[in-house]
């Protein structure tokens, strides 16, 4: 694969630690796709607020990214980003905000995350909107579909591109819906629409609670997914901060082998986990890949990279330099 300048950039300069490390991992992803492996990527934090999909939907229209596992947070919040941008507020001292600054947003309907701030109407009561009818509607027909399969009904009707206030090149929701890519999202009930969602059945506007499938449902279909993509592909593992984005699907592995004795299918092939977590074996977060072997899910020989810094500047220069930037 040709080079371009970002690649050549990261070469000649990223030579030690973090940065050395993070050169290795975007190499061995190129290897495994050179080996017509897959690629799974998991977002936790606050990756699509922090607009990630300006190089993750390139990574998905090109065939790089073959799966996601993402938070019911990062699920949303792309496309709130791709329908309400132009109404953000960024607040680039937030380190020096007091507890009356905050109320003062709070008072504005608009929810903080570290430097920017998602408007309450022009996001999440706009996108209610849409997500509301195809929940109404799926409740009356008595059909359920997981959380990112309502997602993808919205984005696929064009009802929302009214609404579109960035290119939709540069929302990897609708990148994922081109392509129908495998979506994972577990806890979604822990989310904004999630929490809507609740809400919604409680004042009796959905019936039907089971109306959006369960994380044990998306669980179910990991395990599927994974159990037939193996068969002709291996599969890597790249993993954005930790919580229940990267948690949930590493497991599918050691539930495989130990609970339903499938025994043929392979480890993971590839892991590189991006973290700000200090380095501990309390935390799952910052464990080492090493401690994955005793759990069944990573092999002595299974590449494994931890890199130790900021993913919102790791993964665009990783996912740069796999698509040859």
């Amino acid at each position: 694969m040709p080079k371009g300048p970002i690649s050549e950039f990261i070469e000649a300069h990223y030579l030690h630690f973090n940065a050395a490390t993070l050169v290795d991992a975007a190499k061995a992803w190129r290897t495994l796709l050179d080996e017509d492996g897959w690629m799974l990527v998991t977002l936790a934090g606050a990756m699509s607020t922090a607009e990630l999909g300006k190089s993750l939907a390139e990574m998905i229209r090109r065939g790089k990214v073959h799966g996601i596992v993402c938070t019911g947070a990062n699920l949303e919040e792309d496309v709130f980003n791709l329908v309400a941008h132009s109404h953000y507020v960024r607040v680039p001292h937030y380190r020096t905000l007091s507890s009356e600054d905050e109320e003062a947003l709070l008072a504005r309907h608009l929810n903080r995350v570290t430097d920017t701030c998602i408007p309450e109407e022009e996001a999440m009561r706009r996108l209610e909107h849409y997500m509301l009818a195809e929940w109404e509607k799926a409740d009356r027909a008595g059909e359920r579909y997981l959380p990112h399969e309502y997602f993808y009904r919205v984005i696929r009707s064009g009802a929302l591109q009214e609404h579109y206030e960035i290119d939709p090149k540069d929302s990897w929701m609708v990148a994922a819906a081109e392509r129908d890519l495998p979506l994972f999202v577990p806890g979604w009930e822990d989310s904004t629409l999630g929490n809507i969602f609740a809400a919604r059945c409680l004042d009796g506007h959905v019936k039907n609670p089971l109306t959006v499938r369960s994380g044990i449902e998306y669980m179910m279909r990991l395990a599927d997914w994974y159990t037939q993509t193996t068969r002709s592909h291996r599969i890597g593992f790249f993993q954005i901060g930790g919580g229940i984005a990267g948690d949930f699907p590493i497991c599918v592995v050691p539930m495989l082998h130990q609970d339903l004795r499938r025994t043929e299918v392979p480890l993971w092939a590839y892991f590189c986990q991006i973290s700000d977590s200090t380095t501990s074996y309390g935390s799952y977060s910052g464990a080492v890949p090493n401690e994955k072997i005793t759990w069944g899910k990573l092999a002595a020989d299974t590449p494994k990279f931890v890199i130790e810094s900021d993913a919102t500047i790791v993964a665009p220069l990783i996912f740069a330099y796999v698509m040859g930037w």
